[in-house]
């Protein structure tokens, strides 16, 4: 089979799915002053490009896999021309358009005005949504510094993306509008997609992702309870499916085995102890498949 090529972007997306490739076994390293990290996978081929141009490049079967914010799949017009493989869920945003907090909204959309945003396409199709007349002025990296209540500003809308919006806080500016939700998600071309072989290991590299995504919120607990708090134990008992049941030594009682997600660990091993469990145990699971 030919090298299933897969496009790492650089930055945030990069660190995330480094750490999950590892978590699945894949491990990579990549030199100084290059694109290409090296792999223990004999079938897979790596390249780092800017995420910006992760969707396009696929769009173009210029590569079979590639991870990608949606918000740049939408940005370069692709997302018809890409196949959506998952949503794993890393560095979820949302793209806004904001105004300084001291501008109505509704007077500011009255007269030409200029939008201050890295998405030119995202912001054009809102802007013509919208009925604004605006021009569109095109920044790299951080941007609220241009939007400001003067008449120096260079402009007077900010679209951007945002996580918890603390940053737009800071720099006294307020959400008008949302115009999309994003997270990093994994993206296939459909050339790819339509070869038998590489459609296989792409599906299998979802299943991967998605057996260690689904372990990094779930722990196992382990537990001994007597042959009389056996009964209301177990009814008390979250699992996946159904908890492992093996009898102790000497038939004084019962280990317990299950699986449950992290968020209901603090409310639920005290809640176990009332019901009779002793010797509780907790450690972390590196890959669950459902």
């Amino acid at each position: 089979m030919e090298k299933l090529k897969i496009l790492l972007a650089k930055g945030r997306i990069y660190e995330s799915v480094y750490e999950l490739l590892n978590d699945v076994g894949i491990s990579i390293h990549l030199p100084e002053r290059t694109y290409f990290p090296t792999t223990n996978q004999k079938d897979l081929a790596f390249q780092v490009v800017k995420p910006q141009i992760t969707s396009a490049l696929l769009a173009q079967n210029k590569a079979d896999v590639g991870f990608s914010g949606k918000d740049w799949v939408y940005e370069n017009g692709v997302e018809d021309s890409v196949v959506e493989i998952m949503d794993l869920g890393f560095d979820p945003v949302r793209i806004v358009a904001a105004i300084p907090e001291t501008v109505n909204y509704d007077e500011l959309v009255k007269k030409p005005l200029t939008i201050a945003t890295e998405y030119q396409s995202l912001s054009k199709k809102w802007a013509d949504a919208k009925k604004i007349n605006g021009s569109i002025f095109r920044t790299w990296g951080t941007s609220e510094g241009f939007v400001q209540d003067n008449k120096d500003a260079l402009a007077q809308i900010l679209i951007d993306n945002t996580s918890t919006g603390s940053s737009l806080k800071a720099n006294r500016l307020k959400i008008v509008d949302t115009l999309m939700e994003s997270s990093t998600r994994m993206y296939a071309s459909k050339q790819a997609m339509d070869d038998p072989e590489k459609k296989q290991k792409i599906l299998e590299l979802k299943m991967l992702f998605e057996a260690v995504l689904n372990a990094r919120t779930r722990v196992m607990l382990e537990m001994n309870v007597s042959e009389e708090n056996f009964e209301a134990l177990v009814e008390g008992l979250p699992s996946m499916r159904s908890p492992t049941v093996s009898p102790l030594f000497g038939g004084n009682g019962y280990a317990i085995k299950t699986a449950v997600t992290k968020s209901e660990v603090p409310t639920l091993l005290p809640k176990l102890q009332s019901l009779g469990a002793t010797d509780i145990v907790e450690y972390e699971l590196r890959k669950v498949m459902l």
